[in-house]
């Protein structure tokens, strides 16, 4: 028999007749002949009702301490889901992510899988269980604490545990239908993709598309891992996430949707010495400090100072740090002056078929001043314009963008079941 890895998000499992929807899916999807292992987030909005809460009682918690914490919220979801299945006369046996065999580094928050050695889950499968494993986490490879991987990473889990097991699918379930063009809570005339390429996905999911982790769609493509996005709310076909050599040429549409990220900031170093390793210097002190940053801008330096402002865009969370490991070197580099702006988002228009269509900047760029919105920064891909505008602007960018590349539908075709989207 086949192994099918299936996902189930914080909404699908919120409440107690959610969970007892879900186990009816996944029972039955073990009596259609396949076996079945199932990843599970926390409850609804529990992960940040535990993070509200460690900040009560500590405004800077331990970073090892936090995780010990976040990791509760899939260990309630996965022994009340096992506990669901066994009602329902099939057996069940829960995880975490240890038990699992989910080994990562030893950063706290944001861990990184380093590999998966899923010999419980196998045994599971082979004595006829439903393996139910928790979401978010792992273990250190070095300290042999709990981590956990990151916002939204029970994907992750997910596609590793798939790639691991040699599933033949990997399905990821929230309270939406599938993949649209756009958010439907910004768009309610979205329309969902049956089907998008791996490269198109990565893009969307690194622009600011909530419905797929970044690391999951970076895992898939690498493990050649097919996926389906779906809404378990609902029996509908989703939308595929497949290889690029599964995409018809014939079928690859010039644009694939609009997407948008609000949880940016930008912060621009003034009056930087344009000599030889400044920039170096500022971005290693950045890289020491593991901030991941997005759109770099460096401007044309003065010719009568010989100075150059540099922007860059990173996440809002890492703002303060930045900040803070930038102002240790001022008086090395000797720049003047720091500024941090995090009322910002970013839209970004996502397609394979731009690469051959001349003129999409040109009616990207017209729909947006069209709209009245200013752009701040530009960063381009093969396959993705991405422009960072005034957050008061985004909602209007994205309907404009929407409309200009004839993205909508005639009719409301998206539904958000569940109210978050995941």
């Amino acid at each position: 028999m086949g192994i099918v890895v299936q996902k189930y998000g914080g909404s699908s499992v919120a409440d107690a007749d959610g969970i007892k929807r879900v186990a009816q899916r996944i029972v039955a999807t073990k009596k259609s002949g396949k076996d079945v292992v199932v990843v599970v987030s926390a409850m609804g909005d529990h992960t940040d009702e535990l993070r509200d809460l460690a900040q009560q009682v500590s405004p800077l918690p331990p970073p090892r301490e936090l995780d010990m914490l976040l990791t509760a919220g899939e260990r309630i979801s996965m022994a009340l889901v096992a506990m669901a299945i066994a009602n329902l006369g099939q057996a069940a046996r829960s995880f975490t992510g240890s038990q699992a065999g989910v080994i990562t580094d030893s950063v706290h928050g944001r861990a990184k899988i380093i590999d998966i050695t899923p010999g419980r889950i196998q045994r599971a499968i082979d004595e006829g269980h439903i393996a139910i494993v928790a979401g978010f986490q792992g273990v250190s490879q070095d300290t042999k604490d709990i981590t956990t991987l990151g916002r939204g990473a029970s994907d992750t889990t997910a596609v590793a545990l798939a790639a691991a097991l040699e599933a033949e699918v990997c399905e990821i379930y929230s309270d939406v239908d599938g993949v649209f063009t756009a958010d439907p809570r910004i768009v309610p005339t979205a329309r969902k993709l049956e089907q998008v390429s791996a490269e198109v996905m990565l893009e969307m999911a690194a622009s600011g598309a909530k419905i797929l982790h970044l690391r999951c769609v970076e895992y898939a493509r690498r493990y050649n891992i097919p996926i389906h996005v779906r809404s378990s709310f609902s029996q509908k076909q989703g939308t595929w996430i497949v290889p690029e050599a599964k995409v018809g040429s014939m079928e690859q549409a010039i644009i694939a949707g609009v997407a948008h990220d609000r949880s940016e900031a930008k912060i621009t170093v003034v009056a930087v010495p344009d000599k030889v390793g400044e920039a170096a210097r500022i971005f290693e002190t950045l890289a020491d400090a593991q901030i991941n940053l997005d759109m770099i801008v460096q401007n044309v330096s003065a010719a009568a100072t010989n100075l150059t402002d540099i922007s860059f865009t990173l996440p809002r969370e890492d703002g303060q740090s930045a900040m803070a490991a930038l102002a240790r070197i001022k008086d090395g580099v000797g720049y003047d002056s720091l500024l941090y702006d995090d009322q910002i988002g970013k839209v970004s228009l996502i397609g394979a078929g731009m690469r051959s269509h001349p003129g999409i900047t040109a009616r990207f760029f017209a729909a947006l001043a069209s709209a009245g919105v200013n752009i701040e920064m530009i960063s381009t891909s093969e396959i993705r314009i991405s422009v960072i505008v005034d957050e008061a602007d985004v909602d209007e960018a994205v309907a404009a963008t929407h409309t200009a590349f004839e993205l909508d539908s005639h009719e409301v075709e998206a539904v958000v079941y569940g109210g978050t989207g995941r």
